[in-house]
Parts: C-alpha cells; structure tokens; sequence
C-alpha cells in the first residue's frame, strides 16, 4: 500500500508544490494549513509520516510535535528556516527524525521521507519477530549505534542524530581508520539519485562533532583528511 504522508504548513503554495510531487511519487498526502485541525486529524487518522513547518500561528511546529508525541511515535520531519537552530535541535531533543531547512529541495525531502519510512519498516519487522543480521548494534571504542531503532550513545551517553547524520556516521564507524570521501558519504546518506554539493557534507561532519562535543568535550573521534574526506578513529 502507498504510505500515507501529512503535510502541515501555513503557507498553502508549500502545502501544493509539496503534496503534487510526493504524489507524483505514489504518496497519498493530507494537506493542512491549521495546525490544531491536524493534530485533531493525525490523532484521530494517523498517517505513515508528518513534515511539520515549525513557524506557524495559533500551534508552532514543536507544539504540534509535543502533543502528538504524548499518543504516538508517529515518524516527523521538520521544515525550519535557516536561522532555527535551536528550534532543530529542542525538536530532535522531543523525538523529531530530521529536519530540512527552507528553501529546499523537493527531491531531497521525498529522499528523507523514503529513508524514513524505511528504517519504520525495518524496525516494525524486528519488532514482529523478524531477525536480520544488519540489526546487529555496531560498538566501535565509546561509539555504539543501533541501525535498527536509531539509537546513538557515546560513553554510555545517549546522543541525537538526525537519520542523514546517523547514515554519515554508521558509514564512517563501519570501517574505522578508512577514509570516505565526500562523494562516498554523500552516497551513503542521500539515495535516490538526490544531489547535494561537497559543503552539505562538511555541514553535517560539523553538526556531528559539535553533538558529540555537548556530552564529551574531547570527542576527536572523527578526522578531517584534507583534499581526500574524513574517517572514524576508535
């Protein structure tokens, strides 16, 4: 069956620009421009997943995001503008999946929502009972990652990523001291034939340290290799 996405945003040209491409993908959208209507909508009627626009009037995108969260694991990504980055990250913090920030690419949020909506599959079939060997926990020095639930913790401490970040940083700690270059982790993170330049991946390796610096100050476990790309050293 096509998944089910909702779509909610206060500005209508995003919500119809948005909705006819990820039809065009075989989506099935909702479109909502209320963000009370939707959380009444989502609740009652949950979709496959949600793209929230975190500024909006009357019930801001993390409002939205906190009380859907009291009933539902529902998957979410948000939309932020350039300048929200402790909006991004207070939202992480509340059990958002990613965020893209606006202006943005339409092939890259459909990327996002595919990859998504495939880790919510892979870990709905873990929890049936299905077994596969890529559900192994991958511990590498203080790192340990669990692909399955997406769940990242550095010296025991737990850390939040974003699923491109969690995909830059699994490709990196698969095969410590192997350096990846930009175009390997650009692959590894953005499928679907997305394009993104080389500075998208320096922004995430920068994201990604910063992260880890906030629960341990001496995090140097990702190396920069200028000219070549970077890797992961225990």
């Amino acid at each position: 069956m096509a998944a089910n996405i909702a779509l909610v945003d206060d500005d209508r040209n995003i919500l119809t620009s948005v909705s006819i491409a990820m039809q065009a993908e075989g989506f099935i959208t909702r479109v909502y421009s209320d963000s009370e209507a939707a959380l009444h909508a989502i609740l009652e009627n949950p979709p496959d997943l949600a793209v929230f626009d975190i500024k909006m009037p009357k019930m801001d995108g993390l409002e939205l995001l906190r009380r859907v969260r009291e009933k539902s694991n529902l998957p979410v990504i948000f939309l932020t503008s350039k300048d929200e980055e402790l909006d991004e990250a207070l939202g992480l913090a509340m059990g958002a999946d990613d965020y893209i920030k606006k202006p943005f690419s339409q092939r890259l949020l459909i990327a996002r929502v595919k990859s998504i909506l495939r880790r919510t599959e892979f870990i709905k079939s873990l929890d049936e009972g299905q077994d596969d060997e890529s559900a192994e926990p991958l511990v590498r020095g203080n790192l340990e990652m669990d692909p399955a639930r997406h769940l990242v913790r550095w010296k025991g401490i737990n850390v939040t990523l974003t699923v491109t970040e969690f995909m830059i940083l699994e490709t990196l700690a698969h095969r410590p001291g192997v350096v990846k270059s930009r175009n390997q982790l650009m692959d590894s993170a953005y499928q679907d034939d997305v394009y993104v330049d080389d500075r998208t991946i320096d922004s995430h390796i920068k994201r990604l340290r910063r992260k880890f610096r906030e629960v341990d100050s001496e995090f140097d476990a990702i190396d920069t290799l200028y000219g070549a790309g970077y890797r992961y050293t225990e």
